[in-house]
């Protein structure tokens, strides 16, 4: 029958497969293409031990050879069919078997029943015997073989076809494995049945050891069951973003149904066309996304590293043109150190854009509040730092207009000399020089208000001086500073003037508030306020100083990283907080806070000496 050496070799196969099906039985995700495995692993196990339980049996007992032999064509017959549905699976990612795919085994079971039938008709073995020289075969059993040998053809062109359609090195060598694996058995079986060589019964089953040992390095070596599962491809389906995979000639490999549903539809992507076909067939106004991606794909290629990109496109949601926005990632694949293809993925950034922007708003809505609540605060001073100048010009006027009646009255007095009347151009001359001086001081007070009533960013980027900034602030809060016994005092460690890069409004406002967060400091407490002028290695330091009551711990902790405020409902605590952000913002630098050691704090701006300049004065 067959030999000890055989029957070892079919023991040695059984426990190997039976460990195999143990070990996918055990995964905690099966999917349909492992249960398809399992199955012929089991089939398999079943043609080999109804061959085991013939080496056992009486050579006399020729019925119970026959029944061992019927059970054998489960597996035999079986087999080829489920190879089949294996690499269909793999290929179509399925999910679930078709019903039309249950038709394969139409014929398998009509084997299997002739087989058990044999007796009746004698269509299968026309005299059965274990020995291969005796046995005469029927008919059927040619059916099975070209049945096997059909099912095994159509097995290495899918598995064949789905690995030159994608182009893939890794595709194509699990399908040389899948194809060797499949084809050695069938072409075992065939030679049997014609009695070329000598083959004993047990051939064919144990030719299916080249099967295990080429499934087994496909599965576990490159990982067929694993390179694309059924829930990977779903996983990839079901999330927003898009993704498109192409390989180093730009031809279409898979993409998932969010990039079908809106690129694929808009630009007539499909699977198995080239990028460059697509673009040569679409509108010119439609042809700007996939310029974009065969060149950030081109830039990829050329650089070896991840592109990136914002790319826009329209989609139509009931009737209406939608703009969504998204960012584009190209990524090149490895395979042995060189490029073979690009993933692209496309982030759907549309809500990013729109939080950013109402961001956006909100901090220009509350930077505009702030400004307005600063003007506010000055315009509140307004009245009392024009009302001294004012009544210096009145009384000058004044004065002026006694000078010009005495003039008029003494007109044809002889006892009034030349002399007197110099004297009175003279006293004229000086009261106008103070009017001229009072009207000066009202313009600069007007132009430093105006300058905070305008919009802010209106001189971004203009060159100012800081002597400009602190005679603005001074100006500003002048009465505040009058009311409050403070006095305001420059430390500038530098006899160069000094140029910063920006809108000086903006600088106006953040010191103006540092500067009256002072003197609030420090009511009570009569004394100088000090604005002092430094430098570190990278950064120009402007900083207020102040002898007051200080800032408390907790308060100092989140004073620059939420709006906060020590003066209760004096306070909107919106100050300091937008003060840094207009600094981080318009300037490139950031405010810190430190205790004065001398009592009350010392509030500093730290700007970039990229965008300081130090000119001679002259």
């Amino acid at each position: 029958m067959y030999s000890d050496f055989e029957l070892v070799c079919l023991i040695m196969a059984v426990v190997c497969i039976a460990a195999f099906i143990i070990r996918n039985s055990l995964s905690t995700k099966i999917f349909l293409i492992h249960r398809l495995y399992i199955t012929v692993g089991a089939v398999i196990i079943i043609w080999m031990l109804a061959l085991i339980a013939m080496k056992f049996t009486d050579l006399a007992d020729t019925t119970m050879l026959y029944v061992w032999d019927a059970v054998v064509y489960i597996g035999c017959a079986g087999a080829p069919v489920l190879g089949l549905l294996i690499v269909l699976t793999y290929a179509k990612s399925l999910e679930k078997l078709p019903r039309s795919y249950y038709l394969l085994f139409a014929v398998p079971l009509f084997i299997n029943i002739m087989v058990w039938t044999n007796p009746l008709h004698h269509l299968f073995y026309r005299v059965f015997s274990v020995d291969v020289n005796t046995v005469v075969f029927g008919p059927m059993v040619a059916v099975s073989g070209i049945y096997g040998f059909i099912m095994g053809v159509m097995t290495n062109v899918v598995i064949y076809s789905f690995a030159l359609r994608h182009d893939n090195k890794l595709y194509m060598k699990q399908a040389v494995l899948f194809s060797i694996g499949s084809t050695v058995p069938l072409v075992v079986n065939f030679l049997a049945m014609l009695r070329v060589p000598y083959f004993s019964i047990v051939a064919t089953p144990l030719s299916f050891i080249v099967t295990i040992v080429c499934h087994g390095l496909a599965i576990y070596h490159f990982h067929l069951l694993d390179i694309k599962p059924v829930a990977t491809q779903r996983v990839l389906d079901w999330i927003s973003d898009c993704y498109l995979v192409i390989n180093e000639d730009g031809l279409i490999i898979s993409y998932n149904l969010p990039f079908a549903h809106l690129f694929g539809k808009q630009y007539g992507i499909d699977e198995n066309r080239y990028l460059q076909d697509c673009a040569a067939r679409e509108g010119v106004e439609n042809r700007t996304g996939l310029y974009n991606l065969i060149s950030a794909v081109e830039s990829c290629r050329r650089t070896a590293s991840n592109i990136s990109y914002e790319q826009s496109i329209f989609k139509e949601t009931d009737g209406e043109a939608v703009k969504l926005f998204y960012m584009v990632e190209i990524t090149p694949l490895f395979i042995d150190g060189e490029i073979h293809g690009f993933v692209a993925i496309f982030k759907d950034v549309t809500k990013i854009k729109e939080s950013m922007q109402k961001l956006q708003d909100s901090y220009t809505r509350i930077m505009e509040q702030e400004r307005l609540a600063s003007l506010g605060q000055m315009v509140g001073g307004l009245a009392h730092n024009l009302k001294t100048p004012i009544m210096s010009i009145s009384g000058s006027a004044v004065a002026v207009e006694n000078l010009v009646e005495e003039c008029t009255l003494s007109m044809g007095d002889p006892d009034v000399t030349a002399e007197d009347y110099a004297e009175i151009r003279q006293e004229i001359a000086e009261w106008l020089v103070k009017i001229r001086e009072a009207c000066a001081y009202m313009s600069d007070i007007i132009s430093a208000v105006k300058g905070q009533a305008t919009n802010a960013n209106v001189s971004e980027g203009v060159e100012f001086s800081l002597s400009e900034l602190i005679r603005r602030v001074s100006l500003l809060l002048r009465h505040e500073l009058l009311n409050s016994h403070c006095g305001l005092r420059v430390e500038n460690a530098f006899k160069d003037e000094i140029y910063l890069q920006g809108d000086i409004n903006n600088m106006v406002q953040v010191l103006n508030n540092l500067v009256s967060n002072a003197i609030d400091a420090q009511k009570g407490r009569n004394g100088d306020i000090v604005i002092g002028i430094d430098r570190d290695e990278e950064h120009l330091k402007i900083q207020v100083k102040d002898w007051g009551s200080g800032v408390a711990p907790e308060i100092k902790k989140r004073l620059f990283k939420q709006m906060i405020t020590s003066k209760g409902a004096q306070g909107t605590g919106l100050g300091i907080y937008i003060s840094n952000a207009v600094i981080k913002g318009k300037f490139g630098g950031f405010m810190w806070l430190e205790d004065n050691p001398e009592g009350g704090s010392i509030f500093g701006i730290s700007i970039p000496l990229t965008n300081v300049a130090f000119r001679a004065k002259g």
